[in-house]
């Protein structure tokens, strides 16, 4: 590795042994051949102004365009907050909280700029897991949208390292907009090396840990160069749309650092849902859109509220794509979905397929930068036709932070594992089987079940709870969790209602669980583990 820009070294003292890495295919020459310096934030935003998109759109909202040049402005007063008001040194790492907008967007290249680490989090987490979040990565500052703060004002209550939060967004006098005011439009960057870790994200672990997985500023191009370069034929004229949070790394690229590294732009929508979804769409003319199954088939029993005619290119990712959901698509708009499958650990998408060489009910092949096979649990790979492990090596990998363990699981013999059953087929498209772990999947949402059971657990009136996924005609999956009450406490539909509601505010409510049976006892074998399988095989 080169010598780091990092003052704060806390991020390479935490990656992984280098011997417990994947391997890394980055061919000498080739577009993913990176010089040993950069910073992704100057090849991204201040590199596309040099080259003449200045006065190009950037990022479209309801009130104003913000264009590349603005944008840049933006975040070099924002990072002169950052070091001159905040004491960021490089190397630290910065919480971001807050729904997909200008300023949390502003933030996020401020941070990669001042050379700091960002982590991104999901607005709907509350403070237990945000307080979580903090301790796993020694976070002092977090900058917040400031409609968003209640939980934030709690995790720095819970929190040990939480020293600073500035909130965006408002119109506070202490407001990251009004300490930028008085900042100069311009900012030196920081000389990070490559592979200087610019992210961590975090992922649902299948035993409600959540994972924090480490990537640098060479990996933040190469997905750049990779999915979108192979499979959406990218012009500075496209507007990229999207549902996924920028705190998602499926978000992330497809709704704003694709669109930067070929001078194209972006439509936020700020509020989750098909209807908002809809209607920036339709205001904006955006040609490119990011989103799961479950809100292509939303938006389809919507498609007479609003024009979508300006779309060109839909992608979709976060679960299977079913194939009915790519047919009815086709047939009422004449679009072909785009499938992918990407991983947290590996940043974005690295099987997918472009519409002229995609096949209906296929993920798709190994994407330039990529490769991919099929394995026996020897890890050997098995003949085309059969059912195995996917495992995938390429320009990015698996880190977890300070988590051997884990890191062995999930990088063997140079390749990573994804927890995904696949089958290649004679022509080499992969077909999507079955998760191999315990992970839930519903609406494009991982959902790791332990973590809802241990939510519930916390009510008084549970006993004892089993939590995994069970098929849903519109979410793929939704989460169902089986209940043993107390001695004393009664079943029923006021009793699901009530152990909903205590979940949602214990926990992101997305994870809550939509169906509740209630059981005399759980199914358990001989050494009394929870035998979840025949939880599964009852779960309908």
């Amino acid at each position: 590795m080169t010598p780091s820009a990092h003052t704060d070294p806390f991020a390479r003292d935490h990656l992984p042994p280098q011997e417990l890495w994947p391997d890394f295919i980055t061919p000498e020459g080739s577009v993913f051949d990176y010089p040993e310096r950069l910073n992704c934030a100057v090849e991204l935003l201040d590199k596309m102004v040099e080259q003449g998109h200045g006065d190009s759109p950037l990022i479209h909202t309801d009130d104003r365009v913000w264009t590349y040049s603005d944008f840049l402005a933006a975040v070099n007063k924002a990072a002169h907050v950052l070091v001159d008001d905040l004491g960021l040194l490089p190397g630290n790492r910065v919480l971001l909280r807050g729904p997909n907008t200008p300023m949390l967007a502003v933030c996020w290249f401020a941070v990669v700029k001042a050379g700091g680490i960002c982590v991104a989090t999901m607005p709907l987490l509350r403070a237990y897991e945000l307080t979580y979040t903090c301790e796993k990565v020694q976070i002092e500052l977090a900058l917040c949208d400031g409609h968003w703060a209640d939980e934030m004002d709690k995790t720095a209550e819970e929190s040990a390292c939480l020293k600073q939060i500035v909130q965006f967004s408002t119109d506070s006098d202490d407001s990251l907009e009004s300490r930028m005011e008085s900042k100069p439009d311009t900012f030196e960057p920081v000389d990070t090396a490559a592979d200087d870790v610019v992210l961590i994200a975090f992922t649902s672990g299948t035993t409600g840990q959540a994972k924090a997985t480490m990537h640098f500023h060479r990996d933040v191009l190469a997905i750049c160069d990779a999915f979108p370069r192979s499979c959406l034929d990218i012009s500075p004229e496209d507007i990229f749309v999207g549902t996924p949070p920028l705190a998602f790394t499926f978000g992330l690229g497809g709704l704003l650092l694709f669109p930067m590294r070929f001078g194209a732009s972006a439509a936020f929508v700020g509020k989750p849902g098909v209807d908002t979804l809809l209607g920036v769409i339709s205001k904006h003319k955006a040609t490119v859109c990011f989103t799961s199954p479950t809100a292509y088939r939303g938006i389809l029993t919507k498609l007479n509220e609003a024009d979508i005619s300006s779309l060109r290119t839909c992608v979709s990712a976060g679960e299977t794509l079913p194939a009915p959901t790519f047919h009815s698509w086709l047939d009422a708009t004449g679009i072909k979905i785009i499938d992918g499958i990407g991983a947290t650990e590996m940043l974005h998408i690295f099987i997918s397929a472009s519409v002229d060489t995609l096949l209906p009910g296929a993920t798709g092949k190994a994407i330039p930068g990529y490769e991919a096979k099929v394995m026996d649990d020897s890890g050997n790979e098995v003949e085309p036709g059969t059912v195995g492990a996917l495992a995938v090596r390429g320009v990015t990998g698996c880190r977890y932070l300070d988590d051997p363990e884990r890191q062995q699981q999930y990088a063997r013999g140079g390749w990573n594992y994804t927890g995904d059953a696949y089958l290649m087929d004679a022509d080499g498209y992969f077909h999507y089987q079955a998760r191999t772990d315990d992970m839930i999947i519903s609406s494009g949402y991982n959902i790791a079940g332990p973590q809802v059971e241990n939510a519930l657990l916390k009510h008084d009136a549970v006993a004892e709870c089993g939590v995994v996924g069970a098929p849903d005609e519109q979410r793929g999956q939704i989460v169902k969790a089986f209940v043993v009450l107390r001695e004393g406490r009664t079943e029923g539909d006021e009793m699901a209602k009530e152990l909903q509601d205590f979940v949602k505010s214990e926990i992101a409510p997305y994870k809550y669980p939509r169906a509740i049976e209630f059981m005399d006892a759980l199914p358990r074998g001989n050494t009394g583990k929870l035998q979840r399988f025949r939880l599964r095989d009852n779960k309908n």
